[in-house]
Order: C-alpha cells, then structure tokens, then sequence
C-alpha cells in the first residue's frame, strides 16, 4: 500500500487518516498538508479503493470546488467602485443556508437521465430533491464558502473566485445513500453521527454502489453550473468579459488509473493535480490564492496526483467564534473578537462583506505553508490577492459536516 503524508498533522487527524487506511479494499492514501481532523475521513485526505467507493469519505459537501476567472479587467477599473462593486455582489448573489435563487435557472442538467436514480428509490424522493435543486442552482450557502475579487499583483489583472458545491441537494443526497447503506430507508432521519464514524464503503458494482456514483456525478454536475452560473453574475456586475478559467472539485470520487491498475480516488478537502492539470486553491481572506498546475514527478505519483484545497483550519468554529445559543443568537467564548478580524482584514486590503470571525485569517494556516510542502507536485502559475470577499453572515447555522 502506497501512503504519503505532507507537512505536519495533529495526532487525532493522523488516527483517523490510519483508520481510513484500515477500512476496506484500500490501495493506498495521502494526508496533504492542509489535513484536519473531519467526519470519518480528514480533509485534506485521499483514500485510493479498488472498486470501492465512499459516501462518508465524499462527505456531505459533495462536489465543493472553485471556480476561478481572469477577467479583461485591470485593478485600475475597479479600484474606487470597489465598495459599490461588493455591495452589488453581496445584494444580487444568495449566501446562506437554506437560500432560494431569487431566478429560476434553466439549465439542461434537470434533463439528465441520472435523475432516473431518484426516481429508482422513489418518485416523492425525486420531486422534493428536484425541486430543492432548482430553487437553489446558483446560490452559494455558508460556511467557508465565499466570493472573491482578486488580483495578480505581477499584472494587475482582475480575477472572480467562487467556493462552494452542490448545496442542500447534494447534503440530502449524501445522507440519504449513508442511510440506504447502513440499512435505514434514504429520507429516514439519521442517527447522531459522529466524526470518528468508521468510513462507510459501497461496491461500485453494487447496484446502491452504482446509483450512489451516478447521484455523485450528477451531483458534481449540478455544483459546476452553480459555479458558473455565479461567476457569470459577477462578470456582469463587473461589465468584465472571461479570458481564462479554472474550475475543479475537491469533495469527490474520481475512477483513475495509478500504477498501471483501475482504482476509485476518494478525495476530501484535496484537488486533483495530475501533470499538466490546473487548479485554484484558495486562502483565507487574510491571505494569497494561488492558480497551479501539476508536475510530472515521482512524488505526484506517490500523490495519486492529489494536492491542498486551501490552507487548511488550525482553529474550530467553536473555538473561534464561541458556543452559540440558537434561541438567543448570542455567542459566548470565542477567541477570536470581531475587531481583531476587521482590522487584519483592512491591514490586508480587503473590502469584506458578511463573514464571521470562524472564517477570519486566524484560524487558517498560511497558504504558502502548505504550498511550499507540495512543491515537488505542483508549480504555481499565478499568485492572487484577494481586495474583495463576500460570504454569508456571521451567525448562519452551518449544517454542513465538512
């Protein structure tokens, strides 16, 4: 079995790396070095089956990922409208959780035949996460999920970013096929699960292994054209036109061939960056984003061509933000105060919108930390600045495992 861990990890986020390891027909795995602790399987954790997948290990999140687009657009065009500019990202673009595109938005993947696999386990099934999937395409939710304007120092040229996935469709999705897959009925409510659940696997030639990779896909499907959907509103507020693009998941389940066999790649929290392969990885608001691509090295190949999706937390939303009373909204014992994450966010240039201090620079490790633990797998090509941020407000619940 081929195991690569990258920079340094807390002891229980290695633990529960090994167990993932220890379940199922596992070929091989990589800690990167944006690891942390998560629900059954690390983000920043890549478990390689053989004809083998994992719901648990996707996660509920399914088909997070980045879009990001560099504009015509120089910072000089945008410099002094930026206040405006956000205020319009922020006013038109839906975060939150639960959130309702205020457009309906056709899209030709409501045509897809893999609809069929809702249809297999229920038509009531079908209709409800159906129409939750169009009411919510193109809206953002919350949780460290964002919308970023940022810039190439180097060129000055203008880039619009995005984070999220395939939203309330894709969590109920999720649960649903850990409920077929621990022998409960697919909308039953699930019991309190815990974040050292053993890794829940399905034979991919299974007919629930089957539907489940087919729900996946169109899963994945459905977060894309979320993304694009969303970075195209902001190029219209921007007035921009599109000169290149990077777009790539980072919560999936990809059948690759590594070391001459078929496998099933499970990645949490980490982006595929095979040779020639581009990605975006994203940074705090505090921090550097960066656009790069995969090396053809030993080292990506003991990687299963795997990288970081972003700088990866040293710090709980609990830790940070303080324990929240839902009925009275009012949290208690944070670490991290409003202020100081207001002031590093302006010391940084940032003009921010929404956001609570569980998404603030502090509980991140530095980007280029990580980077520079994966430099014998990736070059970067473009070092971004972020100038304008816009999440969903402070104190948003976030159901949201991963």
């Amino acid at each position: 079995m081929k195991t690569t861990i990258f920079g340094e990890h807390e002891e229980q986020t290695l633990r529960q790396f090994q167990n993932c390891l220890n379940t199922g027909q596992v070929l091989g795995g990589v800690l990167c070095a944006d690891g942390h602790y998560g629900y059954s399987q690390p983000v920043g954790g890549v478990v390689v089956y053989d004809r083998q997948i994992s719901p648990s290990g996707v996660g509920y999140d399914i088909a997070c990922g980045n879009k990001a687009v560099k504009t015509n657009l120089k910072y000089n065009d945008v410099k002094k409208e930026l206040p405006r500019i956000m205020d319009a990202i922020n006013g038109t673009i839906s975060f939150g959780i639960g959130r309702k595109n205020k457009e309906r938005v056709d899209h030709e993947l409501f045509d897809d035949p893999d609809w069929n696999v809702y249809q297999q386990i229920g038509q009531q099934e079908h209709n409800k996460l159906k129409k939750l999937a169009i009411e919510q395409l193109g809206t953002v939710g919350s949780g460290n999920h964002y919308v970023d304007l940022l810039i190439d120092e180097e060129t000055q040229d203008v880039w619009v970013a995005n984070h999220f996935g395939s939203r309330g469709f894709g969590h109920k999705t999720a649960s649903g096929f850990l409920n077929l897959a621990n022998g409960r009925q697919f909308s039953d409510k699930a019991p309190g699960e815990s974040m050292e659940q053993a890794p829940t696997l399905l034979d991919l030639d299974s007919e629930v292994g089957d539907m489940y990779y087919r729900a996946m896909t169109l899963a994945g499907r459905y977060a894309y054209a979320g993304r694009d959907y969303v970075a195209d509103q902001v190029l219209s507020i921007l007035g921009a036109v599109p000169v290149f693009s990077v777009h790539n998941h980072h919560n999936f389940a990809w059948k690759e061939n590594h070391f001459g066999q078929d496998t099933v790649v499970v990645r949490k929290g980490a982006t595929p960056s095979a040779a020639g392969q581009l990605g975006f990885i994203g940074g705090s608001m505090g921090d550097i984003s960066v656009i790069v691509q995969g090396k053809d090295t030993e080292t990506t190949a003991n990687a299963f061509s795997s990288t970081v999706h972003g700088a990866g937390r040293i710090m709980s939303r609990t830790q940070a933000a303080g324990k929240m009373n839902w009925k009275t909204r009012q949290r208690s014992g944070g670490q991290i105060t409003e202020k100081q994450m207001y002031r590093a966010v302006k010391a940084f240039g940032v003009e921010l919108r929404g956001a609570g201090t569980d998404e603030s620079p502090f509980v991140y490790r530095k980007l280029q930390t990580v980077l520079d633990a994966h430099k014998d797998t990736i070059d970067v090509l473009h070092v971004l600045k972020p100038i304008g941020v816009c999440m969903a407000g402070a104190n948003e619940l976030d159901p949201y495992k991963d």
